[in-house]
């Protein structure tokens, strides 16, 4: 497997230091409400930059310190190896889920992305300005991209 390289990384000018793409992918999800969630592809849609990959990826390295649970697969499906945990924070904020049929996997939910995906309004900039370049992220009805 090769070594994705997130957008903008010229490589580590402090060994500490955050590279500036994945400081934004984490501010948007400190910003997604309680009880709604964003995919990998909405957060890279919003910032105009990356993919759903390299969200994922910042999530994966980073994410740990931000609502994680609020950044997820297209498909609803709950983050693999989190999915309990997951399930707390969702079940806490009452996060629209759809409740698993006994021959679904291991019996758990899966999102209800209709009515839980945030499309980024009021979403605000640095500046407290929504982002002029950026209109609402499509309707839950529009196929997901990527993942």
């Amino acid at each position: 497997m090769s070594q994705q390289r997130l957008p903008s990384e010229t490589g580590p000018e402090h060994a500490d230091a955050l590279p500036e793409y994945a400081e934004r992918v984490l501010d948007v999800a400190e910003r997604i409400p309680p009880g709604r969630v964003m995919t990998y592809g909405d957060v890279a849609e919003w910032l105009e930059e990356g993919g759903p990959r390299q969200v994922g990826r910042v999530m994966a390295l980073y994410g740990g310190t931000v609502p994680w649970w609020r950044v997820v697969r297209a498909d609803g499906v709950l983050l693999p190896g989190h999915e309990l945990r997951a399930l707390d924070h969702y079940r806490a904020e009452g996060t629209p889920l759809k409740e698993a049929s006994r021959a679904a996997d291991g019996h758990l939910p899966r999102l209800e992305m209709k009515r839980a995906r945030w499309d980024g309004g009021g979403l605000a900039d640095g500046d407290g300005h929504a982002g002029d370049h950026i209109g609402r992220l499509p309707p839950s009805d529009v196929p997901p991209y990527g993942l």
